[in-house]
């Protein structure tokens, strides 16, 4: 089969070698893409000739896939697949998967990393500990400790962050449409959505991107919070109103706000809200980005494709 890498991995080459040399050997040609291209003429010419693709977060859109005769499977190095034009692959009967599982520390490890950047104030801490005869005084911040943190969503990353943040002496309740014995079992209480909001002085968004998710978070929703109250999103940026929040952090309704995730990927645009939003800090959807989730998500792409050419695809998307 000719299989085509669309963008790098993010793993080094001495890394990514062994994982190519059994497809090689078993006569299948590996073509790795150095690059990222989000246009769609140059994603479908290096794509065209392939029986499997591998992409990451770069968008995939119907519009590439409608032109694809060759092409089998489409193998996404990502957990959502939000930006693959899903309706023209199942169309097409394209396989579909993703890697799922990469990221179950990495983002979980962001979401308390960007609670405690709030709750002590690290960016404008160390800007203030830089100042010399200027320096204005310590910040004085909170503790997770005895704080309530709603997890919004509980499924594996959820779970994880929910440990994490009992770790450091948290209470927990959570919402999710199905409750599940994992929470439980570390104490997550379960709630409906409106009383998670309400209740929670830390909220920590864990939802998959869908019809039914997309805006859930939204003016109504945030207006529940606590005005001492900050909300955690490394989940997808279209799970929340951003306007909304920027506009309560705006006027002093939240305590702040930690983004990884926005309505489009950056770089943002400058008229973005949230770029402008008071107490909101933002990092550039780096959430999944370590070294240690990038070597996992490479181990799952190339165990995909091998379960795909034996004919037991896994990790399959509808």
């Amino acid at each position: 089969m000719q299989i085509g890498i669309l963008e790098p991995l993010n793993v080094p080459d001495e890394q990514l070698k062994p994982l190519i040399e059994p497809l090689e050997k078993a006569g299948h040609t590996v073509t790795v893409y150095d690059d990222r291209t989000t246009d769609p003429d140059e994603l479908f010419e290096r794509s065209k000739d392939k029986d499997i693709v591998v992409i990451a977060n770069t968008p995939y859109p119907a519009e590439v896939i409608e032109r694809l005769d060759q092409t089998k499977y489409i193998n996404v190095a990502f957990t959502g697949v939000d930006h693959v034009g899903m309706d023209a692959a199942n169309k097409k009967g394209i396989t579909v998967s993703n890697a799922a599982g990469y990221a179950g520390r990495s983002v979980p490890e962001l979401a308390i990393g960007l609670t405690l950047a709030l709750y002590r104030n690290i960016p404008g801490s160390n800007e203030d500990a830089r100042k010399s005869d200027d320096f204005p005084g310590a910040f004085k911040g909170r503790e997770i400790a005895g704080k309530t943190v709603g997890i919004v969503g509980t499924g594996k990353l959820g779970i994880e962050a929910a440990k994490l943040f009992k770790a450091f002496g948290a209470e927990l309740i959570g919402y999710n449409r199905s409750e599940k014995d994992a929470a439980k079992e570390i104490g997550l209480v379960y709630k409906d959505l409106d009383d998670v909001m309400a209740e929670s002085d830390i909220i920590s968004i864990h939802l998959p991107s869908t019809p039914d998710t997309k805006k859930s978070i939204d003016a109504e929703k945030i207006g529940k919070m606590k005005e001492s109250a900050i909300l955690i999103n490394t989940a997808r940026g279209a799970i929340v109103d951003n306007e909304a929040l920027a506009q309560a952090l705006n006027d002093g309704k939240i305590a702040g706000a930690g983004i990884d995730v926005f309505d489009v990927e950056p770089p943002l645009p400058a008229d973005t809200a949230l770029l402008h939003a008071k107490n909101a800090i933002l990092t550039p959807h780096l959430g999944f980005l370590t070294e240690e989730s990038m070597v996992k998500r490479a181990k799952i792409v190339f165990d995909n494709i091998d379960k795909f050419i034996d004919g037991n695809p896994q990790n399959v998307m509808k």
